[in-house]
């Protein structure tokens, strides 16, 4: 890998509660287990990094317990914070209460990673082989939101979007400003469907691709695999059956893996299989960053039988890389 993975949105640290069931409006319920984990931007970058990725946090990060933490796990994955440590608050949490079906619920409390400056951002700079990372969740946070806007315009690298869970609360005029600029996006099927209004993924990720133009759109399906429209070309990836305990961080794995296998060469359909299988073995785990290691991977695709998808397209950057 000649390029890295430069992360622009936030670590935060997830509050996992194992729960029997959701409590109802103003009950309680007795969690089965707790634990505090790094997060949020971390589930992408630590995916990507096990896959072999150099991989720069360019997103805020705070002082306090939290935020020690949260650098403490970026240290331990080989990930390199580009930022000083903001010195007026620690970073946020995210409360993920997971369901004994593995689906899990999510509030999340901000922090320091919700307020990147753009004189910080506009630090950060970039190479044509490298791959931006933008989350949703940034678009939502008006000082990290203004940093992106000021940036995305000067970089020369590809750049991915995962628009996250609410992108129905970003601003209209905002996602028109970034997505020009995007040369992947990946997001889940109800994401897929809030952006289009399409019934289904195949039927999303086509209207999806027709907006975008030359762009490559990623609709992640869960168990299905996911979907691909690319150049006006839609088809399916299969994904890889497994049983489910913990789905937090899956699309997180998916998309860090993805970024991975591009920053390595493979075609759009190859690494979309890639992030598939990773994706399968993630939900098989318990916590947010549970992405295999890329021999463990390897093993895995090997043992598997699974088409590869055809034709084969090889995923071209705005920057021709």
């Amino acid at each position: 890998m000649t390029g890295r993975l430069v992360h622009t949105g936030q670590v935060v640290l997830d509050l996992v509660m194992r729960v029997p069931s959701l409590p109802p409006t103003g009950g309680d319920v007795l969690a089965e287990s707790t634990e505090l984990l790094p997060g949020g931007g971390f589930n992408v970058m630590s995916a990507a990094a096990r896959s072999g990725a150099r991989v720069v946090y360019a997103g805020a990060h705070g002082t306090g317990r939290f935020a020690d933490q949260a650098r403490e796990a970026l240290r331990a994955e080989g990930i390199e914070a580009a930022q000083p440590q903001q010195t007026d608050s620690d970073n946020g949490i995210c409360v993920a209460l997971v369901e004994p079906g593995g689906e899990r619920t999510f509030v999340t409390g901000v922090g320091a990673e919700g307020r990147l400056l753009p004189e910080q951002l506009a630090r950060v700079r970039t190479e044509p082989d490298d791959v931006v990372y933008v989350s949703g969740y940034s678009l939502l946070h008006a000082s990290n939101r203004e940093a992106l806007l000021d940036w995305l315009p000067g970089v020369r690298s590809r750049v991915m979007l995962d628009p996250c869970p609410l992108v129905a609360d970003i601003p209209a005029e905002v996602l028109d400003a970034v997505l020009p600029r995007v040369d992947v996006l990946s997001c889940n099927a109800a994401e897929a469907r809030a952006l289009t209004g399409s019934p289904d993924a195949e039927t999303a990720a086509h209207d999806l691709g027709s907006r975008l133009g030359s762009s490559a759109v990623v609709v992640r399906d869960g168990a299905n695999g996911c979907v691909l429209a690319v150049q006006g070309e839609t088809r399916r990836v299969p994904g890889f059956p497994a049983d489910p305990v913990d789905t937090n961080g899956a699309g997180d794995t998916h998309c860090g893996v993805l970024a991975a296998a591009l920053l390595e060469g493979a075609d759009l359909p190859e690494a979309a299989l890639r992030a598939n299988a990773a994706a399968a073995l993630s939900v098989q785990r318990r916590g947010p960053a549970t992405a295999p290691l890329r021999a463990e991977l390897a093993a895995f695709l090997a043992r598997r039988t699974s088409p590869t998808p055809t034709p084969q397209t090889r995923f071209q950057g705005r920057s021709g890389s």
